[in-house]
């Protein structure tokens, strides 16, 4: 969805925005935001977790469970009941889920599996996308809201081809909705890296950058065997390897089919007003 000049943007009667970009450079904070503004939040994560891998999620939960005696027999008499209480602003059950690979005994998951858990989450997240264009559509019918922004996960990038207008999760986003990078620097990224070590976020990985880093690391830190690998030091060495991996690819999706703004302009909206300034003024730019 790209505009002739910024003024069709800004008095079109309906906006709707995918925003996309590294985990953690604040598409979740704007869309919290715009939500107390009459805006619809679509979360593609929250979409993920509830909607196509819910069930995994809590099955996982009650694999665990199972393992403790009390809890066992609980469970199979349906004298308890376990289920995922995913938000929009808490995603420990999806994180959680995904894991890191490494040694089990430090809590990581053999790769095999966690390979098998990455490959779910890419057929979950491919379908998440694809329903934006029905939520538009069900926030208006529904709810009767005339705004709407699409929250994306970092792994946006890992499941398109940024060069292909015919792939189908950027057809389905770039025909219902303008697509819109938020651009951090490497300060941010030294930032979310830290942060990521804090509180982990869903991470996917494409197949073969994952063995390639998988194998990388292993040499570097001169480990034979996987099961001595510490899953929390490949997590935040692995996602910072991965940032740097996919910024230019957002930037080549914005530059196909969107728009770029900075994560410190956005820093200063304070409600939906100063959003749509803010994308008035990114269409502008490009025009220029």
């Amino acid at each position: 969805m790209l505009f002739n000049k910024a003024e069709d943007f800004l008095t079109a009667p309906h906006h709707a925005v995918t925003v996309f970009g590294m985990a953690g450079v604040g598409k979740t904070w704007l869309s919290a935001l715009l939500r107390k503004h009459q805006w619809f939040h679509y979360s593609a994560d929250y979409r993920i977790g509830t909607r196509y891998m819910g069930e995994y999620i809590v099955d996982n939960f009650k694999a665990e469970a199972m393992k403790v005696p009390f809890l066992r027999e609980l469970l199979r008499t349906d004298s308890i009941k376990i289920d995922s209480n995913i938000t929009f602003a808490n995603l420990d059950p999806l994180s959680t889920y995904l894991g890191r690979p490494g040694s089990t005994a430090k809590g990581g998951l053999p790769l095999a599996e966690y390979q098998r858990r990455q490959e779910q989450h890419r057929i979950a997240e491919i379908e998440a996308l694809k329903d934006v264009p029905y939520f538009i559509e069900r926030a208006e019918k529904i709810y009767g809201y005339s705004n709407f922004v699409a929250d994306t996960g970092g792994s946006l990038i890992e499941v398109i081809n940024p060069d292909n207008a015919e792939d189908p999760v950027i057809k389905a986003l770039a025909d219902s909705t303008l697509l819109l990078y938020i651009r951090g620097t490497e300060a941010d990224t030294e930032k979310l890296v830290a942060r990521f070590k804090h509180s982990p976020k869903p991470m996917y990985y494409q197949p073969d950058f994952l063995l390639r880093k998988w194998t990388e690391f292993k040499a570097l830190n001169k480990i034979k065997d996987d099961a001595d690998v510490d899953p929390d030091a490949f997590g935040a060495w692995g996602f910072e390897a991965l940032l740097t991996d996919r910024l230019p690819r957002y930037q080549k999706l914005a530059d196909n089919f969107g728009y770029t703004v900075e994560a410190s302009d956005l820093a200063t909206v304070r409600d939906g007003d100063e959003f749509l300034d803010l994308v008035a003024g990114a269409i502008g730019k490009r025009m220029r």
